[in-house]
């Protein structure tokens, strides 16, 4: 067989990962341990969704579990524009690192307050770094340039483009650039020019976009994933299902 490439994909998942994400890596370095080859994290930092970035903590005075997240200049940015545009507010960090005592310990605190990433999707990866979950494994990441200019043509696409001073994630559907609102409302944006390096996948194609440039030779994937992904469009991909890992959707945070 090629040399093995473990792959799992993910969006910014919170200031500290959600549990799920590590419960990917732990899997990704239980197979690399078996198979050799190298690890590589496909960050899906193209997404919009502000809300793949909530992180779920528990308070340790009041054992009350709270939500903490990003805050953002306007509701355009934080509606639409994609997770590495998504600009950290100072006085937000500030606020926050006042908060976390309540939640975590020194070291962890001290990872948050050394984070100068100037963005949403880049403040979480520098976390994570901090953190020790990325090293030995290799980032390619939805929003660069230069994965998109390799990437194939899909039909099912997002834009990024500017709307009212902001990038923002436009949906590309019948020759329209369409902004989701939510229920059946839109905004449409006026027609425009765009290439490859403005494209991100929508989830049906955001499978073999990704596997046209990183090439894995199996994919780490929760139990959500495997009910979407079009397994049939890679068949030359071992699917793996992620380790179980108890509350996935709270944050992860590493012993002090």
């Amino acid at each position: 067989m090629p040399n093995p490439v473990i792959c799992f994909g993910q969006q910014p998942c919170g200031i500290f990962p959600r549990r799920f994400l590590y419960a990917k890596i732990v899997t990704a370095r239980r197979w690399q341990q078996e198979l050799g080859g190298e690890i590589v994290f496909f960050l899906h930092d193209s997404d919009h969704d502000p809300r793949e970035t909530a992180t779920i903590l528990r308070n340790c005075r009041t054992g009350r579990e709270d939500t903490l997240n990003f805050e953002y200049a306007n509701k355009r940015q934080r509606h639409f524009s994609p997770l590495f545009a998504k600009r950290v507010l100072p006085e937000w960090k500030v606020k926050t690192a006042r908060q976390l005592p309540c939640y975590v310990g020194p070291k962890a605190v001290a990872h948050f307050k050394g984070t100068g990433a100037a963005n949403a999707a880049d403040f979480c990866l520098e976390m994570y770094r901090r953190m020790g979950l990325m090293d030995g494994i290799r980032v390619e990441r939805s929003g660069d340039l230069e994965f998109r200019r390799r990437a194939i043509v899909v039909e099912d696409y997002f834009v990024d483009v500017r709307y009212e001073g902001e990038l923002v994630r436009a949906r590309a559907r019948d020759g329209k650039l369409l902004l989701h609102k939510g229920g059946d409302s839109y905004i449409e944006l006026p027609a425009q020019e765009y290439d490859a390096s403005q494209i991100s996948p929508a989830r049906d194609s955001r499978l073999r976009w990704m596997q046209s440039v990183i090439r894995c030779t199996h994919y780490i994937a929760g139990a959500g994933e495997m009910k979407y992904l079009h397994q049939e469009e890679a068949p030359n991909v071992a699917f793996v299902p992620r380790d179980f890992i108890k509350d996935s959707d709270r944050a992860y945070v590493p012993p002090e």
